[in-house]
């Protein structure tokens, strides 16, 4: 227990502090509204990753060859890498939101129950 967590006796319980007053309740936001956009570009990249390697028919032959590895083989081994890249493209758009969100709220720009306070209604 840290010497802010303990209690005043001047100070009266405040447990419905209004917003702004610094005092955080229990319907304070902790991130402002979201974006759709970056959350759907991520699930595409992820969706690219999961299911082309899972379509065999576009890939499910010989030529051409890499130092004599079919086709079918190097293409596989291919998306490891591919896949590495998209998932951290990904990762990355959705924790810049995150912070973003959580920027937004610090900065007060959301009201109690989430909504934005600049007339925003974007969902």
């Amino acid at each position: 227990m840290s010497h802010q967590d303990r209690h005043d006796p001047k100070q009266r319980p405040d447990s419905g502090a209004p917003p702004g007053t610094g005092r955080p309740t229990r319907n304070t936001a902790t991130r402002g509204p979201a974006r759709r956009g970056p959350y759907v570009v991520a699930g595409v990249l992820l969706s690219l990753a999961i299911l082309l390697p899972l379509m065999p028919q576009t890939y499910s032959f010989n030529a051409p060859t890499l130092g004599g590895i079919p086709f079918f083989y190097w293409y596989q081994l291919l998306w490891v890498p591919i896949s590495a890249a998209l998932s951290g493209v990904a990762y990355w758009l959705v924790t810049t939101e995150d912070r973003r969100r959580r920027a937004a709220a610090r900065a007060g720009a959301t009201g109690l129950d989430g909504d934005a306070a600049n007339g925003d209604e974007r969902p």
